[in-house]
């Protein structure tokens, strides 16, 4: 054969399969399905195409998007009809589920991803009545719900009746349940104290990833409401809540992972209800934690996470975690040193490499110790000293330092956190000693810093050369920039009162201006 004229369909089925394997597959299904070629119809309805469809886009900076309506059509009038038998999981949105799930039976359909979530959704199609109710209530066993903004006149708890304990009433064989958000958006949280133990009750879910209101909430939700429960994964939003409710203390057996992520929580709340309930987790495989301990005397160290967590997990085998320590600067107290920080990382955490960063400021100390690679979305309160490694999956970084924060710091800061989208500056120093150098140095030669990512800025309280660091365009590039917030008085100088053409690109899509004055 003469390789010249070799084609696409002219390859044997395998590397066919290979090929199509690396596209998306609602590209696949769209582009060859019915396009009168019978070969191609037979390899794109294998499982491996149409068991999981996806009509969401999501983006790095979280935006979301539906497909659009000319796609939505096709696949509706043509390709669903065809293929419904195969599919398993579906990504949809609140728009659009109806007219996508009222195309075909999807007899195995079992995963539902539904964007865009509310109560409204609730009323409308998790209902008796609903032409959807047999899919819901006998088939769907993994329902992941990502709420937009739902404002509500009700209270929390009313929302925690009303919401989520009718989904685990009306999804009769669900066993695995995530509630979340899009990003920035405001939901009423799951608030159960003081509610019967018959409220959010389950006696099939196996995995449960939900926010809280307080850390009793949590207590509740491992107090025999969910007695199959083996994965818990549970964001808190305060520590503590008045509650008259004695929770069940007893061991957590058939409790396996266990993921914990607290902003802010007091030493005393850390030492005397997060302790205590590891030492009830003792067949936990895999824990995650988050933790931001506030007013502590001393770090948490490698020594303190064995000694009061490993320790009464011996079939845990992953480990993930940052904690952070806020500590007031105190003579009468020695801190421990970076570098004895890290040795008793090194000594006492044995399942992966472990590093830490120690940040000085004001009449605060504050400690971060850490598991890597790092897996979370959130660094907080860093300085100029950290480590040279990639934060591949962090989108949320602040930076405060009593050190004034060079040009060079931005162009680590971009290397090291390639993805992200929100960023908080704080610093009260000049960077040059030269108060007013950023106000003659537009033709300045230096590299250009490019967050490609970032949508939100933040400079609150800083020096005015932080605000001419990012918003000129000689020093820096942030092409996706719509959100900013800024002393208004800095905002006026820097930009020449909104005349001066260094600092018009990078403010050319901001939508949200944030400004105050001090």
């Amino acid at each position: 054969m003469n390789q010249s004229n070799v084609g696409f369909l002219d390859l044997p089925n395998e590397i066919l399969l290979l090929i199509l394997k690396k596209l998306s597959k609602m590209d696949i299904l769209y582009s060859l399905l019915d396009v009168d070629h019978q070969r191609l119809d037979i390899i794109v309805q294998e499982k491996t195409f149409t068991n999981t469809l996806n009509f969401v886009l999501t983006t790095l900076t979280d935006d979301i998007f539906s497909l659009p309506d000319t796609i939505v059509d096709r696949f509706c009038t043509t390709i669903l009809p065809r293929i419904h038998h195969n599919v398993k999981s579906l990504i949809v949105d609140s728009v659009s589920i109806e007219r996508i799930l009222l195309v075909g039976d999807y007899p195995n359909l079992t995963e539902l991803k539904l964007y865009n979530f509310n109560r409204k959704v609730v009323s409308q199609y998790f209902t008796d009545q609903s032409p959807l109710r047999r899919i819901f209530q006998q088939q769907i066993t993994n329902l992941i719900l990502v709420f937009k903004t739902d404002l509500n006149k009700i209270s929390v708890k009313q929302y925690t009746i009303d919401v989520y304990e009718y989904i685990l009433k009306f999804f009769e064989n669900l066993k695995d349940l995530s509630i979340m958000r899009s990003d920035s958006c405001y939901f009423p949280l799951l608030q159960l104290h003081d509610l019967p133990l018959t409220t959010f009750f389950s006696s099939t879910l196996n995995k449960l990833c939900i926010q809280v209101m307080s850390f009793q909430d949590c207590l509740a939700l491992l107090g025999g409401r969910l007695k199959q429960l083996n994965t818990l994964i549970v964001d808190i939003s305060s520590m503590e809540y008045p509650s008259s409710t004695i929770y069940n203390m007893d061991d957590l057996p058939n409790l396996k992972y266990f993921s914990l992520k607290s902003f802010y929580c007091l030493t005393n709340d850390y030492d005397t209800m997060i302790l205590p309930l590891f030492r009830r987790m003792s067949n936990l495989e895999e824990l995650t934690l988050y933790i931001i301990v506030h007013n502590r005397t001393i770090f948490i160290d490698g020594t303190h996470i064995y000694n009061e967590i490993l320790i009464h997990m011996p079939r845990l085998h992953i480990f993930n975690f940052y904690i952070s320590t806020r500590a007031r600067m105190d003579s009468l107290v020695r801190h421990l040193s970076k570098d004895e920080i890290q040795r008793t990382l090194n000594n006492n955490i044995k399942y992966q490499q472990v590093d830490c960063i120690v940040n000085y400021e004001h009449d605060l100390v504050k400690c971060h110790v850490f598991s890597i690679p790092f897996m979370f979305e959130d660094l907080d309160n860093i300085g100029n000293i950290f480590p040279s490694i990639i934060f591949s999956h962090v989108r949320r970084l602040s930076v405060q330092d009593d050190v004034p924060f060079k040009h060079e710091f931005f162009n680590r800061i971009a290397f090291s956190f390639p993805l992200l989208n929100e960023l908080y500056v704080g610093n009260f120093n000049p960077q040059s000693s030269i108060s007013d150098e950023w106000n003659s140095n537009d033709n300045q030669l230096c590299s250009i810093v490019t967050y490609p990512y970032l949508i939100s800025l933040h400079l609150i309280d800083v020096h005015i050369d932080y605000v001419d660091q990012f918003l000129n365009e000689r020093k820096s590039h942030l092409p996706r920039l719509t959100e900013l917030t800024i002393d208004y008085n800095q905002l006026i100088i820097v930009t020449d009162n909104f005349t001066r053409d260094a600092t018009r690109l990078n403010c050319i899509k901001v939508k949200e201006l944030n400004i105050y004055k001090k």
